[in-house]
């Protein structure tokens, strides 16, 4: 039976249950004093269903998204609060698929799990639970479903009083944009069809390693040479500890497109204690990360972050909130790690993509990331409404056969990540981002299509503006 069908048949059920569902909270204590906490923090899932229901669309405060599982028993969700809190309160907003026989767990550390309320008789619609623990990370641990189907979430909102101190908006480690750009409300629109039909909303920057084996990282460490591991740059020629927007801007760059002169590193290979750099010009792609491609903006000037962390474990890197292709060679794909043997003559590839939301107001944060957001089912979340382009890291290294000494210099291979700090002729990017981006095209550097050739491309033969 079609999903679709399954909700129209269950709707009545789940009318009821709603009903049922409002009754017991009006008859529950209120608390007013506590605080949702669980609104837009990292969330994590056993499983995604066609990995088009992701762990954090139930907790982005839309009723239109969804987690949505495989169908086989147990799965959870979990949610991770940013620091100890006391649990009082647990609302569910299930969709027509739900779960049947669950408990609410609480964990100091994502381990360790003590159960906070436990139910065998649910029967779906929206839930107010009123709990008592405590914990930095809550899920919901379902261990029977109440259809065939898989658990299904809209909303799973934790209430309670955390011991985080709010983050400061201000200070050092804070760039501003000048001008910020405001009033921006996050596009949900779908752009009408054409014909032929929009497949692709992206072009190239191919770029070749610029510098090689420096422990510089302008972004991290700014003006700290050797203070970080060994990283292998991109594009610009000039990045490194002492790195600056117009240092960058008053470089040369190893990309093709002469207009691109941004910054790119990610963290070294080593084949033991042998450095190895990838060869020729390497993809990196910039496309639409949200539905409504129309809606991208260029990068604002000096626009810097950081996609993945070195400390990542591999279960973050396989459940980032970005598409991770993980690494591939020969026929192998999809590894989370380095694979041990790749086949003779083969080489090995990364796929990772970036953060393509914007606050509008930020050029860097000191954590070099809050001021980017992954879009949540193909939207911007309210508090960074603003689309700009999706960078996706295709990367390649020569290595081949045995792998076994194979790591990058921040470690494991799920310890993948990359930096970025934007430094594009502005109406070089802004021609690309219009004609391919919002135009609806698969773009070489050029801005060319090859498959729609009769729209032209945005720059001429020598990759500059007509």
């Amino acid at each position: 039976m079609h999903r679709r069908t399954l909700r129209r048949l269950l709707a009545p059920l789940s009318a009821i249950a709603l009903t049922s569902a409002l009754l017991v909270a009006v008859n529950q204590p209120a608390h007013a004093a506590d605080s949702l906490l669980s609104q837009g923090r990292p969330a994590l899932a056993s499983t995604t269903e066609n990995g088009e229901s992701p762990a954090i669309a139930a907790v982005d405060g839309r009723s239109d998204t969804r987690w949505g599982s495989l169908w086989t028993d147990p799965q959870w969700l979990r949610v991770d609060l940013g620091a100890t809190a006391t649990i009082t309160q647990v609302k569910l907003q299930w969709e027509a698929a739900y779960a049947k026989a669950f408990q609410i767990q609480t964990s100091p550390d994502g381990n360790t799990w003590t159960s906070i309320y436990s139910t065998t008789t649910a029967t779906g619609g929206n839930q107010t639970l009123a709990v008592n623990g405590s914990g930095r990370y809550v899920r919901v641990y379902g261990t029977q479903r109440g259809t065939t189907y898989g658990y299904s979430l809209y909303e799973f909102q934790v209430y309670g009083t955390s011991q985080s101190t709010p983050p400061p908006t201000d200070g050092p480690g804070y760039v501003y944009a000048n001008p910020p750009v405001t009033g921006v409300i996050p596009s949900t629109a779908t752009p009408p069809a054409q014909n032929p039909p929009v497949t692709h909303r992206e072009f190239q920057a191919n770029c070749s390693v610029s510098r090689t084996n420096l422990g510089d990282d302008p972004i991290v460490f700014p003006n700290l040479p050797g203070a970080s591991h060994s990283h292998t740059f991109m594009g610009n020629r000039t990045t490194n500890a002492a790195t600056t927007l117009s240092s960058l801007q008053g470089g040369g760059t190893s990309c093709i497109t002469p207009g691109d002169k941004t910054g790119y590193w990610m963290p070294t290979l080593l084949n033991g204690t042998t450095a190895v750099q990838p060869e020729g010009a390497q993809v990196i792609y910039y496309k639409s990360g949200v539905l409504d491609y129309t809606s991208v903006r260029p990068f604002p000037p000096g626009l810097r972050y950081v996609v993945g962390s070195p400390t990542s474990t591999l279960d973050e890197f396989r459940n980032h909130p970005g598409a991770v292709e993980g690494f591939e060679c020969g026929e192998l794909t999809r590894n989370w790690d380095i694979p041990a043997n790749c086949a003779a003559g083969s080489q090995l590839n990364v796929r990772f993509q970036a953060p393509s939301c914007w606050d509008g107001i930020h050029l860097d944060t000191p954590d070099h990331k809050s001021h980017m957001a992954y879009p949540i089912v193909g939207v911007c979340p309210a508090d960074h409404p603003v689309a700009v382009p999706m960078i996706e890291f295709k990367m390649a290294w020569p290595v081949s056969g045995n792998l076994s000494q194979v790591k990058f210099a921040s470690g494991r291979g799920y310890s993948f990540h990359y930096d970025v700090y934007n430094a594009w002729d502005p109406a070089v990017l802004a021609a690309l981002t219009r004609h391919c981006i919002n135009g609806g095209l698969q773009c070489n550097p050029r801005g060319f299509d090859q498959y729609k050739p009769e729209r032209g491309a945005a720059l001429n033969e020598n990759y500059q503006l007509p």
